[in-house]
This record gives C-alpha cells, sequence and structure tokens, in this order.
C-alpha cells in the first residue's frame, strides 16, 4: 500500500477542481400489492464512486407524505472492521435525517427510498471499487423480491431485511423462496438478531451473518447467539453493530464476533503512559534536523543509523515508477533525488503507517487517508503548499489513534507548520473548517454535515461527491 500511496504522493499533479454534482430524483414508485416490489428504474450511466451521492438526494417528485422543498437526502457509509481489525466492508445507508423522516411512512414510502439506495449503490460500480470488501445494505422485507437488485454486483451485496409494520409484508414461504433466489445469484444474507426479531427466524438456515447490536449484548446472548448458529445457522458469522469504544469491541471479539462496526474505530483511549516505537522516535529525529536545514551529508548519516530506512528508501528510490536510468545505491544521492521536501512527506507517511498493524491501526489509516484526500480535493483551486497542508491534516488527524498513543506525543517530532498545528492540536485555523466538513461526511447526521459545508461555503452535494472520490482512491491505492 506504501508503495502505491508514495507513487502518488511524489508524481501527482495538481488535484483536479471538484465539480458541482447534478441532482438524479427517484422515479416515482407505483402502488404496491401486498407482496409485489416497487417497479424497477433505470439505472443510470454515470462515473463510478463520483455518482454515488449524485443519485441520493431526493427533489422534485416527492412522496406525498413529505412536502415539497424538504431538505436533500445524502447517503452515508460507516466502515465494518474484520477480526484483524482491517476495514472488511461498509454498511451504506440513507443519513439519520432521511431515516427518521420516513421510519412512519409507508411502505411505498420505504421502497422509494431503497430504491433510490440501490440505484445509487449500482451506478456507483461498487462491486469493482470495494474490491474484496462487500457492501452491506438494510432493505424492507418486500424489497427483496425487486428487480432492481439485479443491478447490484451480488457477490459483492450483503442484504439485511427490516420490518415495517404497514402492510404488505411478503408470506414466510414467499420470502424464504426469494432469499434462496438471491443466495443463488451471489447475494449474502444477514439476519437481525433472532433473539430480538422472531420474525425472520424461517430463515436462519440460510443466513451468512447474524447482524446485533452492541447495547445489551452480554456474555448470556452471546452464548445464546453461539448455540443459534451452531444448531440453526451453521454458515452465519456474528456481525456486531454500533460498539461505542474498544472495550466493547475487545469483549465481542472473544464472544467470537467476526465483523464490528461503530464509533469505537475512532475513538480515544487513555494513552498517556505509551511512548512513540523506537523507529518512530528516530524519524522524529530525521524530521527535526531536515526542517532545521541539515546539510544532505548529516541526513544521510542519520538514516545509515536505521538499515530498514535505508533500504527502505532505496528500494523506493529505484522502483519502477521513478524509472531512473541507473540503480542507486547511495543514501546520498537517494537524499539529493528525493528533495527535502518530498522527503519531509516520504517520513510523515512512515510515522502514520508505523502503528498501521497494530490495534484498529489499518482501518484508521484508512479513515485518514481518506479525510487528507477529501480535504485537498475540495482545496483544489488553492496554492499547492495549502493543499499539502490541507492533505497532512487529514492524514494527521487519527495519527493518536493509529500510534494509539497521546495527539501531543505523537505530533511532537513531526515540526509541522503553524497551521497544521492549530487544526490538529487546538481544533482552530483556516485548515479546520475543512477537517470538520471531512469528518461530518463520515457521520450519518445530515444536518451536521449541511452545517460544516455551509461554514466552508461548500455545497453538501460536492462535500459528499469529493469524499466519495477519496473514498475510491484510498481503497485503490491499498488493494
Amino acid at each position: 500500500m506504501l508503495k502505491a500511496l508514495f507513487g502518488w504522493l511524489f508524481g501527482r499533479r495538481p488535484a483536479p477542481p471538484a465539480r458541482p454534482p447534478a441532482r438524479v430524483a427517484p422515479a416515482p414508485a407505483a402502488p404496491l400489492p401486498p407482496t409485489a416490489p416497487a417497479p424497477e428504474t433505470q439505472t443510470q450511466d454515470d462515473p463510478r464512486f463520483r455518482k454515488l451521492n449524485r443519485d441520493a438526494p431526493l427533489r422534485g417528485q416527492q412522496p406525498a407524505e413529505h412536502p415539497a422543498g424538504e431538505a436533500a437526502t445524502f447517503l452515508c457509509r460507516e466502515a465494518i472492521l474484520g477480526r484483524n481489525q482491517r476495514i472488511a466492508g461498509y454498511q451504506f445507508m440513507l443519513q439519520e435525517g432521511a431515516r427518521a423522516r420516513i421510519r412512519h411512512s409507508t411502505r411505498r414510502v420505504h421502497h422509494l427510498y431503497a430504491e433510490v439506495l440501490v440505484r445509487s449503490l449500482a451506478s456507483a460500480d461498487i462491486g469493482e471499487l470495494l474490491g474484496h470488501r462487500l457492501a452491506f445494505i438494510d432493505l424492507p422485507d418486500s424489497f427483496f423480491a425487486n428487480p432492481s437488485l439485479a443491478s447490484l454486483p451480488a457477490r459483492s451485496v450483503a442484504l439485511v431485511p427490516t420490518l415495517h409494520a404497514d402492510a404488505g409484508a411478503p408470506e414466510p414461504d414467499a420470502l424464504r423462496h426469494t432469499v434462496e433466489q438471491l443466495r443463488q445469484r451471489g447475494f449474502r444474507i444477514g439476519l437481525p438478531d433472532p433473539t430480538v426479531m422472531t420474525e425472520f427466524a424461517h430463515l436462519l438456515p440460510q443466513a451468512d451473518f447474524i447482524v446485533v447490536q452492541a447495547r445489551g449484548l452480554d456474555a448470556r446472548r452471546g452464548l445464546q447467539l453461539s448455540n443459534i448458529a451452531l444448531e440453526i445457522a451453521p454458515n452465519a458469522r456474528l456481525v456486531v453493530r454500533e460498539l461505542p469504544s474498544i472495550e466493547e469491541f475487545r469483549f465481542c471479539y472473544k464472544l467470537g464476533a467476526t465483523l464490528f462496526q461503530g464509533p469505537f474505530v475512532t475513538s480515544r483511549e487513555d494513552w498517556r503512559e505509551r511512548e512513540l516505537p523506537p523507529n518512530t522516535a528516530r524519524i522524529g529525529t530525521l524530521i527535526a534536523r531536515l526542517r532545521a536545514d541539515a546539510s544532505t551529508h548529516e541526513l544521510a548519516d542519520l538514516l545509515k543509523q536505521d538499515a530498514a530506512l535505508s533500504l527502505r528508501l532505496l528500494r523506493y528510490i529505484n522502483s519502477a515508477a521513478n524509472a531512473l536510468p541507473q540503480p542507486v545505491s547511495s543514501i546520498e544521492h537517494a537524499l539529493t533525488l528525493l528533495g527535502r521536501e518530498k522527503l519531509y512527506r516520504w517520513l510523515i507517511l512512515l510515522v502514520c503507517s508505523a502503528g498501521s498493524n497494530g490495534e484498529r491501526g489499518g482501518a484508521a489509516l484508512e479513515i485518514a487517508l481518506v479525510r487528507g484526500r477529501m480535504m485537498e480535493l475540495l482545496g483544489a483551486k488553492r496554492p499547492v503548499a495549502e493543499r499539502e497542508a490541507l492533505f497532512l491534516v487529514g492524514l494527521l488527524s487519527l495519527v493518536d489513534v493509529i500510534l494509539q498513543v497521546p495527539m501531543e506525543k505523537a505530533l511532537a517530532p513531526l515540526a509541522l507548520g503553524a497551521d497544521i498545528d492549530a487544526a490538529l492540536r487546538s481544533n482552530s485555523g483556516p485548515l479546520q473548517p475543512l477537517l470538520a466538513l471531512a469528518i461530518a461526511c463520515e457521520r450519518s447526521d445530515g444536518e451536521h454535515l449541511r452545517d460544516a459545508a455551509e461554514r466552508c461555503a461548500i455545497s453538501p452535494d460536492q462535500a459528499s461527491d469529493c469524499h466519495m472520490q477519496a473514498l475510491s482512491w484510498a481503497i485503490q491505492i491499498q488493494d
């Protein structure tokens, strides 16, 4: 991953300006018979992730239950970690404001919004972009027979049914048959916690996942779910959502859960007694001397004290991406070719990657890369130095989580500029609003996103669009 990232970082061109996205309204849904799906809409032939949030806002043809002019709807996504604590997938959903608006609406309205979600993911070519990761989407049980699901990449999607009090739920046998057909096409099926929601218990033999909420999950319920999995759903893996803290994650890990989702991914702990690892301290010394304008000879001598670091530098310089006419074997020559600014960026990236194999480190690094790239895209019209600073603010915004040390200790050896330092240490300065906007795009609160975008004089559409471009980029450089 670092090789791809270094190649992009050192050879990149100025970031293209993010274009204001067009909006697409969903086709009006026909009235639904009790077990019939909503009619299929034509999938738009749009560029991949760039179109994801452009298709989501609903405008123009609004259901009767919601008056015209109501706030736009945006999609959001939340990372799902595997037992190796790397990102294994994402749950895609409507933002909380939209979910709240339709919570007590008719089944027809829920179908309309489900179709928007499905159409948006299909037009994004989500399967290719996610690679080995899965896309989890929750849909009404009656929507499982909707023909629009055929537009999704089945082997990259896990479908989770939801109940609705309105009339029109499929009969159990009909739903079982639909689920069988979906699994034959390659879809995975996740079922809500059967100890809480028994309506889907008859589907357990076909379940690939059992999806439970962290709240109320204790050892007794964990044992009960394990027994259900062993006796009725032998192929099902446990997915735990809404995990608030790393302690809750560790508890669910011991219970045998396979996938983990919630705020714990970027949560902080009390790391006051933790120190930077030795290799990070050495890199910090290099950064300090580099920022003090030390000679190339002195920098080379410092690098030579760390054989692994020297080897990594020579490997990068001699990689095919640099297309040098002859191999470089001298550290001094490598430093001259790299240049001081690129050396600084290389060292910063090494600091961030130092903890990527630790607890949550890889997942936090991916989220930080998305933040940095999004901030750079939103600052496309700013000077190059300012774009560089925006990228570093996003990248370093989770460096304490990646390294599992206090932010003060993580930043101390990096010799950051005043604006970067202010954004990271005191949540202030001219770069902070874009960092706040990048963080808002990770959450399901549409109102928070709109407020953060307004402070930056950027439309929520543009912010969401850049966020998806950044997510696409972060995934591609890691796969």
